[in-house]
């Protein structure tokens, strides 16, 4: 998602504007057609299997998975006695950079920080080619079980970042892995929220064009009001650039059962969304929220009116940030944003009648 960084969406979706997620809305009819016409019949690709041959296990600096996988490993601590241990998940296209600032804000605050490279992101094998919604959610299974076993006396929680949100809600929905999580702006575009254009270029593009690469180059779609921020990140040679069609279906596969799983998120969870997001369609997060139900007070939503898709890393990012360690360290105090609001306050309402 690149042109100039003020016009870029690099952040969970493709490296220019929304062309990971949102970016579905820019392909235009005539991919559609010369995808039919030119190639014929294909499958999206996948990263290449390998049997399951060894327990996984945690390295200082990579975390090694039952088929040999190799997924680096970042680590922030502070305290000698952390108050609990943090796992983040990042977006699509991002890495594990994304929770420098957070890693360290938190740590000072006497959590333990975890984050890591997920397949195909970052430094791992295969870059750029989607490993498989299921995949990537038995990589967050197995990495909590390794963490619940190096610090079994501490709770653990999970963090995750738009696509790494969608991984989340996932991998929890299947089972209990963790006493909370947090969802930063999550990946919940599911297809029953795109319109028949979207749905249809998707499908055609994925099955037909599956190995072109989309840059999203001219879309006026901002993922923050960070531009420092956004330059760095578009510089980074770890961020995805160029996307494959068919790791854009993967995602989508990916949010369709993060959408379907909403109902059955355990609680306590903490949900993070912007007004001013233009990379998740609030339409997208509204249908998420009116799934969820009275789900309070094992849900706490914070809607920030100046927030962007890239919160934690916005201008306000450090609110984001302090509204997260607080409910780290205290699930039921007041947050300090002051941007909490129920999930059928009249704010709410508006927010999504608009």
């Amino acid at each position: 998602m690149r042109p100039a960084p003020s016009r870029t969406a690099p952040g969970r979706f493709p490296s220019n504007a929304r062309q990971g997620l949102g970016g579905l809305g820019g392909v235009s009819a005539l991919l559609v057609t010369l995808g039919c016409l030119v190639a014929g019949c294909a499958s999206p690709q996948l990263q290449e299997r390998t049997p399951a041959a060894h327990a996984p296990r945690l390295n200082p600096t990579v975390a090694v998975m039952d088929d040999g996988y190799r997924l680096p490993l970042r680590r922030w601590e502070g305290a000698r006695r952390p108050l609990a241990v943090l796992l983040a998940v990042h977006g699509f296209n991002d890495y594990s950079n994304a929770f420098s600032g957070v890693g360290s804000y938190l740590a000072s605050h006497g959590l333990l920080v975890y984050a890591y490279d997920q397949r195909g992101f970052g430094e791992t094998r295969e870059r750029g080619r989607w490993a498989g919604a299921r995949r990537l959610t038995a990589d967050l299974e197995a990495l909590a079980v390794l963490l619940r076993t190096r610090h079994p006396s501490l709770p653990l929680y999970l963090l995750g970042e738009s696509m790494g949100g969608a991984v989340v809600m996932t991998a929890m929905a299947d089972g209990r892995i963790a006493d909370g999580t947090i969802l930063v702006a999550p990946a919940v575009w599911s297809r029953d929220t795109m319109n028949p254009l979207q749905r249809a270029a998707l499908w055609t593009s994925a099955h037909t064009l599956p190995w072109l690469a989309l840059t999203g180059r001219g879309i006026d779609i901002r993922p923050s009001d960070n531009l420092p921020m956004l330059r760095a990140y578009s510089a980074d040679p770890l961020v995805i650039k160029e996307t494959r069609v068919d790791a854009l279906w993967g995602v989508t596969n990916l949010m369709d059962l993060a959408a379907a799983s909403a109902r059955s998120l355990p609680g306590p969870t903490l949900l993070l969304y912007g007004e001013r997001d233009e990379i998740v369609p609030k339409r997208a997060v509204c249908a998420m929220l009116e799934g969820l139900g009275a789900r309070e007070p094992s849900l706490r939503l914070v809607l920030y009116r100046d927030g962007w898709h890239m919160l934690t890393r916005d201008m306000q990012g450090d609110r984001v940030i302090a509204d997260i360690a607080t409910w780290l360290t205290d699930r039921h105090t007041t947050l300090p944003s002051g941007e909490e609001t129920g999930l059928a306050s009249a704010r709410i309402r508006r927010f999504c009648s608009r």
